[in-house]
């Protein structure tokens, strides 16, 4: 259902719930009173019929269908046409999803076009509904009611963020490996806001001047002096959420490095442990070659080997081996193998 709610307003109270567009207009017409009209993911032919009946700027109605817009406020003669990014932050996935909200303001209309869930204007409407003394102030009033919501609702979208960011230092210096993800994602998420906050405080300043062909009421200027404090605080949060970010990636790189450092500098402490391990195994193993050579030398048992049959041939071989070992061992000492 592409309309969600319609109905005309006199003097703040209302007083009439057409059933089609065309009803709106007739006794919009009759009783000379404001139309307030709420749209989801409209027809063309809805869209068509509007701009047609209240005269909207062409560029303006492309714009509400063709979606994807930056926060702005546009001024066509006697009509706005304001594109706001409400926001919401998911508990159960830790993020936060934008909508998109198109409104136009006349004279004696206020035409609302949401492309997505988020914000819900009935909770508006019920707002203005209950205060007729504003609501009489016609559709600036109104425009004024959905800024406020609007920028009330990044309330819990800053208080998510905000937790978001101290999960993600906890995570750092716990040496959490999927940290860096984390932090690219929220830096995107911060930079959305970023673009959905950063024009309201201009959009909030001009309909709080007036401006060409639309003025507005002293009350309702104070009003939107206030929603423009609000935002101000916002990107103000927003802004230190980006620096927070950048120095947490910064940090976290760091101690990226020096565990990294810690590391080679262990694995080579271990390489050189290892390496006198073997210096030492290996010069033990010459040590006991050496001898070993010389008694397989003479345990060949070959007829022709005079040594054998020399009367000093055992003590000689007995002597040379220690000599050898004795030789190697000190060699070995001297160049601290053992």
């Amino acid at each position: 259902m592409t309309l969600v709610d319609n109905a005309v307003y006199v003097d703040g109270q209302r007083t009439a719930d057409p059933h089609s567009l065309d009803e709106t207009y007739a006794v919009m017409r009759e009783r000379g009173g404001m139309a307030w009209i709420g749209l989801y993911r409209p027809e063309i032919a809805e869209i068509e019929s509007i701009a047609e009946e209240f005269s909207l700027h062409e560029l303006a109605v492309e714009d509400a269908l063709r979606g994807h817009q930056r926060s702005k406020l546009e001024n066509y003669g006697s009509t706005l046409f304001a594109v706001l990014r409400p926001a919401r932050y998911l508990d159960d996935t830790e993020k936060v999803e934008f909508g998109e909200l198109h409104v136009f303001v006349g004279a004696d209309f206020l035409v609302s076009v949401r492309h997505a869930e988020s914000l819900e204007l009935a909770r508006v409407r019920q707002r203005m509904e209950a205060d007729p003394e504003l609501l009489a102030m016609g559709p600036p009033a109104a425009m004024y009611a959905i800024l406020d919501e609007v920028v009330d609702a990044y309330g819990p979208v800053v208080s998510g963020l905000e937790n978001d960011i101290d999960e993600i230092e906890d995570q750092i210096f716990n040496g959490d490996p999927n940290v860096s993800r984390r932090i690219y994602e929220l830096s995107r998420e911060v930079t959305e806001f970023q673009r959905a906050t950063h024009p309201l405080e201009e959009v909030v300043a001009s309909l709080e001047k007036g401006m060409p062909n639309y003025q507005v009421n002293v009350e309702l200027q104070r009003k939107l002096r206030d929603v423009r404090d609000h935002v101000i605080r916002v990107v103000e949060r927003v802004d230190s959420f980006r620096i927070l970010l950048q120095n947490a990636l910064s940090v976290n790189a760091t101690l990226v490095a020096q565990r990294q450092n810690e590391e080679m500098r262990r694995l080579s402490e271990s390489s050189l442990e290892q390496n006198e391990e073997i210096k030492r195994i290996s010069s033990w193993a010459a040590i006991i070659f050496a001898p070993t050579l010389i008694g397989t030398v003479y345990g060949m048992n070959f007829d022709h080997m005079p040594e054998l049959d020399w009367a000093y041939g055992y003590p000689f071989s007995m002597g040379l081996m220690v000599a050898t070992g004795g030789v190697l061992y000190a060699v070995f000492k001297w160049m601290k193998w053992l």
